[in-house]
């Protein structure tokens, strides 16, 4: 009994830690952007979004790593840091599961199913932001790694991107930074939720070192702390 609370102790406290230094480097930085300022709206809920689950595995690496389990993995993570903020939070799937309507016969219609109902979340919400998970693939570049932020069209979603980007370069991607971006208009969920989206990229599971990075709950920490401080940076209250 004293060996598993000294572990999850130590646990503990490396969540801490990795979180407190990525907040501290934004702020060192002097960069952070307030996107979200305090006002007489109510308290923004961020809507942490693991994607795919379920049969929807999403990409799958050379040995059979799925991104849905990944997704998952990081978004737990991400959730708890943000209510151990004060920041309140929803999940949009808390285990390995599609969110579609029951009853649908094919595969394709429970796909459309689950994004919709993800959307309906979203937009069901009176003052929310989503933070979308996924992993990225790219098996005609190998080499190709790092973590990215991509943004849809809502106002105040570029700053959020950017704020997200900044952390992630800080304590992600040193070394390999990447430029936020706009994404493609084509994409069903961040096309048409009302609220600002950001969708993180977290890592190419076409590289075979990131993938093992991937796996680790360390570094899963270390990509849910630098979200977490990036979205924090920006303010929690609607305007």
């Amino acid at each position: 009994m004293v060996i598993l609370l000294r572990k999850r102790d130590l646990m503990l406290s490396g969540v801490l830690c990795c979180f407190v230094l990525c907040f501290a480097a934004i702020l060192w930085n002097g960069r952070a952007v307030p996107v979200f300022a305090a006002g007489e709206g109510k308290p923004v809920i961020v809507v942490v979004d693991p994607g795919h689950g379920g049969e929807d595995g999403g990409a799958v690496s050379s040995d059979g790593v799925k991104e849905s389990d990944l997704n998952l993995a990081v978004s737990l993570r991400l959730y708890d840091l943000l209510r151990f903020a004060g920041q309140p939070s929803v999940l949009t799937r808390s285990e390995d599961v599609s969110i579609c309507d029951e009853g649908l016969g094919t595969i394709r219609q429970r796909k459309v199913s689950d994004l919709k109902n993800r959307v309906a979340l979203v937009n069901g919400l009176e003052s929310a932001v989503m933070i979308s998970i996924h992993q990225n693939s790219l098996p005609s570049s190998a080499a190709t790694h790092g973590a990215q932020a991509f943004c849809n069209r809502q106002e105040g979603a570029d700053a959020l991107a950017e704020a997200i980007q900044i952390a992630l370069n800080s304590g992600i991607n040193a070394g390999n930074e990447k430029n936020p971006c706009r994404i493609p208009n084509d994409i069903y969920l961040m096309k048409n939720i009302t609220a600002p989206g950001v969708l993180v990229e977290c890592g190419f599971l076409s590289n075979s070192l990131e993938t093992e990075q991937l796996q680790t709950p360390f570094y899963q920490l270390r990509l849910a702390a630098a979200i977490a401080a990036g979205y924090l940076s920006c303010g929690l209250d609607a305007e």
